[in-house]
């Protein structure tokens, strides 16, 4: 990014009226402080000066030129002096080679190095000839000094003009101009403006960093948005009161799933004390439950009841008294605000809208922000005694699928049709395998208190009755062998004996789930879960709140960001003209190189008998109690004058100016937008550095809003100057700008011809008068040719070299900033037209003899 401090600014300055009011070092400082001011700028180190005069007034203002030249300045100071006109009638001796009119008086001082004079005699504007317009047409030489205050040309000129004979020349242009109308410029910038600020929509709550458009946190916010999230870190401390609490009633859930393991066994059907037990258990689990849930109670009011988190290291102290232990945040904190600040370059660098990027902090802040302890508790009603017993009733659900499936019916048949393979007396043992499922039934209902797992479900016990007289129907009709019999019986009765224990096993599993032993152990899960999320949310609380209020506060900013741009966006009201009648001329109504500049108005107008010619110039920038030029006198209204002196007076186009106009390209909006994203950036430079020193408040707030107020007018001012060609100023360095077909809509070709041009005289339009062609010098060679155009459409002229076959010049000038491409021929003035003259001290006429008169007629020479 160039900052402003880098960009060099040539300042105006039109001595052929209102010069008187320039007498002295306080009132001229104040133009350039105001004209710096209204820009922007700072005052520079190194001036540049555009001075434009007459030919007679090199003489008439010599006291001026003494005050530029010796312009208090850091470094040096840089002149480039643009005469209009005819030269004056002069004193011509009898050895003069030119009469008067042709000689062009210079005074000493302008000798000076980085100081040179282009001598315009008639600026030639007319298409036809039957146009007439004066020789300083004021459209035209708006165009040229438009064209020579892009600082790029200037130099240029300026270093050229150093290397001819008196840095003085004669100017010959072919310009080309490539830009949008105003009404497309002015269309696209508030689209873009709206594109830069989003829709003004309310933020998610909450929004989950995984939704973020694929935008990681960097890491210092990753490690507070998720390093509090982990569950590898032990959060009781062994011995302590609360892994006390846990271990008791976890080795009670235990105890009592061991317990249930034997009273699901055979053994647990035939003894009483198998159940005892585990309700003995769960009853000691409930109380170690209780116990537990006090502790998590006290934990969550570890805040003192404020509802706000206290500091770390009270936290730490109320928590290590409850036996739980807050893990280390050292160096999480300190690169919160690089963190921040590398997020919302991401998430801007990503062409998100403002608000869209405020959005994302939003959620970030809620994402960070430390819950307070109080703010748990209603969690903690899922985990009451009430809600575990609510729980733990399950009389009136399913039965076990193997109690009611098709298994355990067929087994039951196979197990009563084998035991039944008797005739008799011996059929009297087909009984023996139903008496196993029917004492099953009702030693469980006796154990488990009438459950109705154990006895509900009849099919098993049906199942066996039938498979027993199935098992007599066939012994009685096959007459199985004695030994055949007392096989089946046995594998029918130990068939039996394992259905009637997975029986068992499934009605009891069904029984202890309703007493509550899985209610318990998710309780106690719960409630330890909730006791780790108290202990997280007191890890780096410190931090974790700092950053949730600093990317509030710049979520905020970003808001307030996206309004000024809205109401950027928002389109002036039309003026009205205030001449009720009609204008005589037309060009005499604005024409602002005619009549006194814009900047000359009284608010710079000091009193001639200041005693301190440099005192109060400063004041210029402050503009407190006085009135600006901009702003509205007595019996003055905006439509009187341009806002800018150096703008909108180019509406009639010279014959050595062609305008190209496009409507916008496919990219035009995108890119403006893109421009007001780097200058959102480097407005918030110094709020990035408020928020990393902890002082990301109101006031920084403020200060940011005014900066990104005054880059939108400079990006504003930069499209209308310099066209959106051009980067802007602020523009980052590493964007890669497309070209005119994407910007403008315009052909590249045209401009490539026209820099590509051979340097032939009439390539150019000679800006001088017939008396004036006389004085300039008949060698060809002596000319000094400039080729220039903007370096945003470089890559699109030697394409198009490149394309046509056409060999590309080396010397093209390739312009950080302007609208404007074409051909400057400097062609110097013949030995002995401009004549030196020098200054001496006129004490009769100054007393005080503080400054140096020009005699023009002393025939003093240099």
């Amino acid at each position: 990014m160039i900052t402003r401090e880098d960009v060099a600014t040539v300042i105006h300055l039109d001595l052929r009226s209102g010069a008187a009011a320039l007498d002295a070092a306080a009132p001229l400082r104040a133009r350039i402080a105001r004209q710096l001011g209204l820009a922007g700028l700072p005052e520079p180190d190194y001036p540049l000066f555009l001075v434009v005069d007459t030919p007679a007034g090199l003489t008439d203002h010599q006291r001026q030129y003494e005050l530029l030249t010796t312009y208090r300045a850091v470094g040096e100071v840089r002149m480039l002096v643009l005469l209009v006109g005819s030269a004056p009638g002069s004193y011509a001796g009898e050895d003069e080679a030119f009469q008067p009119d042709r000689r062009l008086e210079r005074p000493s001082i302008l000798r000076s190095s980085g100081i040179a004079l282009l001598w315009a005699g008639d600026l030639r504007s007319a298409r036809t000839a039957l146009e007439q317009p004066a020789p300083d047409d004021p459209d035209a030489l708006a165009v040229l000094v438009d064209l020579l205050s892009v600082p790029d040309v200037f130099l240029r000129v300026l270093d050229d003009l150093g290397s001819l004979p008196e840095a003085v020349a004669t100017p010959g242009v072919r310009l080309l101009e490539q830009d949008l109308p105003p009404e497309v410029r002015e269309r696209a910038w508030r689209d873009a403006l709206r594109r830069f600020a989003g829709e003004d929509t309310e933020p998610a709550p909450d929004l989950p960093v995984a939704t973020w458009s694929g935008a990681d946190l960097p890491e210092p916010l990753r490690g507070l948005a998720t390093g509090r999230s982990g569950r590898d870190q032990r959060h009781r401390e062994p011995g302590g009161l609360a892994d006390s609490a846990y271990g008791s009633c976890a080795r009670a859930l235990d105890q009592a799933r061991s317990t249930l393991a034997g009273l699901r066994a055979l053994t647990g059907l035939l003894r009483a004390s198998h159940r005892e037990a585990f309700e003995a258990d769960l009853d000691q689990a409930r109380e170690a439950l209780g116990q537990y849930r006090e502790l998590v109670t006290t934990a969550l009011h570890s805040d003192g009841g404020s509802g706000a988190a206290p500091s770390s290291a009270e936290a730490a102290a109320r928590l290590a008294a409850l036996g739980l232990r807050v893990p280390s945040a050292e160096g999480v904190g300190e690169r919160i605000g690089e963190g921040l600040r590398e997020f919302a370059k991401k998430l801007m660098g990503q062409k998100l809208a403002l608000r869209a990027v405020a959005q994302r902090f939003t959620g970030l802040a809620g994402q960070v922000e430390p819950v307070p302890g109080s703010a748990l508790l209603p969690k903690l009603a899922d985990h009451s005694a009430e809600a575990v017993a609510r729980r733990s009733g399950t009389r009136g659900g399913p039965l076990p699928d193997f109690v009611t499936g098709p298994a355990a019916t067929a087994l039951a048949a196979a197990a009563g049709a084998l035991g039944a393979l008797w005739q008799w007396p011996l059929a009297l043992l087909a009984v023996i395998v139903p008496l196993v499922f029917f004492g099953v039934a009702g030693l469980g209902a006796s154990r488990l208190r009438d459950e109705p797992a154990a006895h509900r479900s009849a099919g098993p016990r049906i199942a066996a009755v039938g498979g027993a007289a199935a098992g007599l129907a066939v012994a009685y009709t096959t007459d199985p062998p004695a030994w055949l019999s007392t096989a089946g019986l046995l594998v029918g009765a130990v068939l039996a004996v394992e259905t009637a224990r997975r029986l068992w096993d499934a009605a009891a599993a069904y029984w202890a789930a309703g007493q509550g032993a899985t209610a318990l152990r998710r309780a106690l899960d719960g409630l330890d879960g909730l006791l780790a999320e108290v202990v997280r949310e007191h890890w780096a609380a410190e931090e974790r709140l700092y950053c949730a209020d600093a990317a509030r506060s710049v979520a905020g900013m970003l808001r307030a960001t996206a309004a000024a741009a809205d109401a950027e966006a928002v389109p002036a009201p039309e003026q009205v003209p205030v001449h009720a009648g009609p204008v005589a001329d037309p060009l005499a109504a604005e024409s602002w190189l005619d009549n006194p500049s814009a900047l000359e108005g009284d608010a710079f107008a000091a009193s001639d008998d200041v005693d301190d010619e440099d005192a109060g110039w400063a004041s210029a920038y402050t503009r407190q109690g006085e009135r600006s030029w901009d702003e509205p006198a007595d019996g003055w209204h905006p439509a009187a004058m341009p806002a800018d002196p150096w703008e909108d007076h180019t509406s009639a186009t010279p014959r050595w100016l062609d305008r190209e106009s496009g409507e916008g390209g496919s990219e035009l909006v995108a890119t403006l937008a893109d421009d007001l994203t780097d200058a959102a950036m480097v407005a918030m430079n110094q709020y990035w550095g408020a928020v990393e020193r902890g002082q990301a408040g109101t006031r920084a707030i403020h200060n940011t809003e005014v900066r990104v107020r005054e880059l939108l007018s400079s990006a504003r001012h930069h499209l209308r100057r310099n066209g959106v060609l051009a980067p802007p100023p602020f523009a980052a360095a590493h964007r890669t700008r497309t070209g005119s077909a994407n910007l403008l809509g315009t052909d590249p070709h045209g401009l490539a011809e026209l820099v590509g041009a051979e340097t032939d005289r009439r390539a150019v339009v000679q800006l001088s008068s017939p008396e004036q062609g006389t004085l300039l010098s008949r060698d060809p060679d002596a000319a000094v040719w400039i080729r220039f155009a903007p370096q945003a459409v470089r890559g699109e002229v030697e394409t198009a070299w490149r394309a046509g076959g056409s060999p590309q010049p080396e010397d093209v000038l390739w312009t950080s900033s302007g609208r404007y491409a074409g051909l400057i021929r400097l062609t110097p003035l013949r030995m002995g037209v401009v004549e030196n003259v020098r200054p001496y001290q006129s004490p009769q006429q100054n007393p005080g003899g503080d400054w140096l008169e020009y005699e023009a007629k002393d025939g003093d020479r240099w």
